[in-house]
């Protein structure tokens, strides 16, 4: 069952949204060659906790961190670990921020110190069918319409949509429904209405769209160990448009 929320939830999730976007703007200076993605958890962990808020992931179905973190292949889920990032890697932070109560969920792919053309080509190229996505993301509009718009613009640019995870409504829990394809035919699915609010995270890849699970049951990673990026933002559908609740200010 779709939930829709109310003005005053909105808010809330959007005090949540904020919180959550200053996160990723502090790990834009805080990545960088050398340091491990356990850091990053730890980093977030604390810069959460000063703010009395905590990751809702923690906990969720099992999973034991705050922070998922996708180095290079990895799809998403990947686990923080001790490993040490390089230069040129990417590395995709994904948080769901629980601030009293309210939930928002935002991931990020991140530069760590210089990286390849061929790598900030796939960055842009998914940042930019993100906002495509958010675009149809209005009342009247149907779920394929976002789907579609991603797809369109990803495959048109030689890249492919990872068909495995979506985005989904966002409330109570992590997950409610509707769930948000990155692909699909425009006109179809689910009729977007007012106070619905979702997760739009389109996973982009520079070979295929396939994926494949590690041993951990829970990181899944590119199957032919190409790159992948995300980028996401939790969005409500409101009677102005799309209002994104984790938007990062001048990244917007």
């Amino acid at each position: 069952m779709i939930k829709r929320k109310s003005e005053r939830e909105i808010e809330l999730m959007h005090k949540a949204g904020k919180l959550l976007a200053n996160v990723h703007k502090e790990l834009r200076s805080f990545i960088k060659p050398g340091i491990t993605t356990m850091e990053i958890e730890k980093f977030v962990e604390g810069y959460l906790a000063e703010r009395g808020a905590t990751g809702e992931q923690k906990g969720y179905q099992g999973y034991e961190y705050t922070t998922c973190a996708s180095i290079n292949d990895e799809i998403c889920h990947g686990f923080p670990r001790d490993e040490k990032l390089k230069e040129g890697d990417i590395v995709t932070v994904d948080m769901v921020v629980n601030l009293n109560g309210a939930l928002a969920d935002s991931a990020w792919t991140h530069a760590v110190g210089s990286i390849s053309e061929e790598a900030k080509k796939l960055m842009e190229v998914t940042k930019t069918s993100l906002y495509k996505g958010i675009e149809q993301a209005v009342s009247g509009n149907r779920i394929g319409d976002i789907g579609h718009a991603i797809q369109s613009f990803a495959e048109g640019e030689g890249y492919s949509v990872v068909r495995d995870f979506t985005g989904h409504g966002i409330g109570e829990t992590i997950h409610e429904d509707p769930y948000i394809p990155h692909f699909g035919q425009a006109g179809k699915g689910a009729r977007l209405k007012e106070g619905m609010v979702v997760t739009i995270e389109p996973m982009i890849n520079i070979g295929s769209w396939g994926s494949k699970m590690d041993t951990n049951n829970w990181t899944a990673r590119t199957v032919d160990g190409t790159l992948s990026a995300q980028y996401e933002h939790t969005v409500a559908i409101t009677k102005d448009g799309p209002l994104i609740l984790t938007a990062q200010d001048e990244e917007e």
